[in-house]
């Protein structure tokens, strides 16, 4: 097992990300970060010798419906409803300032 990180660690830590820790967090983190990181290094010291790597424990296979038409929505009777249609399309106000 590793040494236990220290508070003084954590706040090394903390800085270099740029991060403000309270000192009621800084005890916090410490436990916690103490906790991962023995956890870590208990699957560090598994015996892999043999084991296969893999990104997925399970085979996936999609599963598909037929595609089949069905009826829709009239263009012209949903475009009626809209606050506001041009050219047999929805306006929408301009997202990125005045349109030209």
């Amino acid at each position: 097992m590793t040494k236990r990180i220290t508070a003084d660690e954590v706040t090394h830590v903390a800085t270099l990300a740029r991060l403000r820790v309270a000192d009621d967090e800084l005890v916090m983190f410490t436990e916690q970060l103490a906790a991962v990181l023995e956890t870590a290094s208990a699957l560090e010291a598994l015996d892999l010798d043999g084991v296969e790597p893999m990104a997925q424990p399970y085979a996936l296979t999609n599963v598909l419906r037929e595609d089949v038409v069905t009826p829709s929505l009239d263009p012209t009777e949903v475009l009626a409803m809209a606050p506001a249609a041009e050219d047999g399309r929805f306006r929408v106000p301009p997202a990125l300032g005045d349109a030209q």
